[in-house]
């Protein structure tokens, strides 16, 4: 492993979101993987739902999935242009690992719908967390695909909807750090 887990805050303070576009070989391994994946299946989750799925979409299936993108794409917008046919092609194939985490909420539970939501935004973050103390480099994206029932259904999810897309791979370029708001904007600490 590349990164200190002798301090997790302090590894949690380091990751940074990766460009899928800049990820290169070699992404997780199977093994690698599979404890990325098991770190999302272990955040908080009230009534012990599992409010969440996750597809995996190998090297293999990238050409399908950029064909599901593009179908999908084309229904909801006929005329799109030569660019946007581009972004959606390179979509589907940026980085060596794509895992799409899918909200599933149960309908017919007491738990509110907002906190199972909740869950699959967290295993998000968990998975990311986990890629980078693998020693990898992440990124969550949504984006159009996201929204679109064609591409919940085409991935075997049409009772849910897509949390993100978690793109994982080794940094082609360093991940650059972004502004982020100064504590005293963003913390309070409540008094009576």
């Amino acid at each position: 492993m590349l990164n200190d887990l002798s301090s997790p805050a302090r590894l949690a303070a380091t990751r940074r979101s990766g460009k899928p576009r800049d990820m290169a070989a070699p992404g997780p391994d199977r093994e690698q993987l599979g404890r990325i994946l098991t770190a999302g299946m272990r955040v908080p989750d009230h009534g012990k739902l599992a409010p969440w799925r996750f597809v995996v979409i190998g090297p293999e299936r990238r050409d399908a999935f950029a064909a599901l993108l593009m179908r999908a794409y084309l229904t909801e917008k006929p005329d799109a242009g030569r660019l946007e046919r581009e972004a959606v092609e390179q979509f589907a194939r940026q980085a060596p690992t794509l895992v799409v985490v899918f909200s599933t909420p149960r309908a017919d539970s007491h738990i509110p719908l907002w906190e199972q939501q909740l869950s699959s935004g967290a295993a998000c973050m968990a998975m990311l967390y986990a890629a980078h103390a693998e020693g990898f480099v992440a990124g969550w994206l949504t984006g159009w695909a996201a929204y679109s029932p064609m591409v919940a259904e085409g991935l075997g999810h049409p009772e849910g909807r897509i949390a993100g897309f978690l793109f994982i791979g080794s940094p082609g370029k360093p991940p650059e750090e972004r502004p982020r708001p100064a504590p005293e904007a963003i913390i309070s600490y409540w008094k009576d």
